[in-house]
């Protein structure tokens, strides 16, 4: 059995079956609807950021930087899981062969590990921005930028190729359906005939590395944000640093805490119901609210917002 099993999970013969989120719901057309939608927001108001930051000289700052990173894992990030959902759907269809998990796990982890990284480097730049103005532009150069976005995506690329081949060789010799929408390694794991414990606790410690450290700084950071701003003694200013840390940590919060359900609390506390509707949370909707919390609440993008949109306008005057 064990050598079938082997064989199968190599050479790709069979498949996966996704039970998938829209046969949890009522209503599965209407569900696939909003999702859609979703998915359209998401790579729109992504897509439409990266080209404000691109092209718009004024928001060639470290901070808009990283934005634009972040708005690049997310498209990324969403693409990975929504669109084979969302056909699968379409198509009454529900398998995904063992290639393509395991190529849906990689980009996962690796875009996931990646973005962790990246929100703490971003509550960083703001640290450095409002604690220590002065050395701003030596901190945050362009080299230093530059080093700490190839530190976040080679980061996640080391949980990628670390987690993905460890996931993909243990025998699958149980029911070959995946309680989830997508293949991410818990629920894949649940599947195996052999021993996982120790290859949970190594997924534990990393997760601790992965999420609890990036968490840490970004805590630290917005503390010190707000301690700072408290001492100015400006009302409106504390009121505004008060709103823009509060968004940005209700952000990271429901992206990090949502994670750590997934992947760092004891299996007793996980149902295929719950973690479907957390997998929802961080894989769905945080790329959707990224981009709304923050940039386009900015005065710097709604002005290049509207530059472009006037540009446009004019165009098509001009061309008529």
């Amino acid at each position: 059995m064990e050598n079938s099993t082997w064989v199968a999970n190599h050479t790709g013969q069979l498949e996966f079956i996704l039970q998938g989120l829209f046969g949890q719901s009522k209503h599965p057309a209407l569900l696939c609807t909003v999702i859609f939608v979703i998915f359209l927001m998401a790579l729109s108001g992504n897509s439409i950021l990266i080209f404000l930051i691109h092209s718009n000289a004024h928001l060639h700052t470290p901070m808009y930087f990283f934005i634009s990173q972040l708005s690049l894992m997310d498209v990324m990030y969403i693409s990975v899981t929504v669109p084979k959902m969302l056909m699968d759907q379409v198509m009454g269809m529900n398998k995904i062969s063992v290639p393509e998990c395991g190529m849906q796990i990689f980009f996962y982890l690796t875009l996931v590990g990646s973005e962790f990284f990246l929100l703490a480097t971003m509550a960083y730049d703001r640290y450095v921005a409002i604690c220590h103005p002065l050395h701003y532009s030596t901190l945050m150069n362009h080299k230093g930028c530059l080093l700490l976005v190839f530190g976040c995506w080679f980061l996640g690329l080391v949980d990628g190729f670390m987690l993905t081949p460890i996931t993909m060789t243990f025998p699958f010799c149980r029911s070959w359906e995946i309680h989830h929408f997508f293949c991410e390694v818990p629920a894949v794991m649940k599947l195996s005939c052999s021993d996982t414990s120790i290859y949970e606790t190594l997924m534990y410690l990393c997760c601790i590395l992965m999420l609890l450290i990036p968490f840490t700084i970004i805590s630290s950071s917005y503390s010190f944000i707000l301690l700072t701003i408290h001492r100015m003694n400006s009302a409106e200013g504390q009121k505004k640093a008060f709103m823009t840390c509060s968004s940005h940590m209700t952000v990271v919060i429901l992206f990090y805490g949502a994670a750590i359900y997934t992947y760092m609390l004891p299996t007793s506390y996980h149902t295929p119901e719950k973690d479907m509707v957390v997998s929802v949370l961080y894989t769905i909707l945080t790329p959707v609210l990224n981009p709304l919390i923050y940039s386009f609440r900015n005065k710097d993008v709604t002005g290049a917002l509207k530059k472009m949109f006037n540009g446009g306008v004019i165009f098509q005057r001009t061309m008529k």
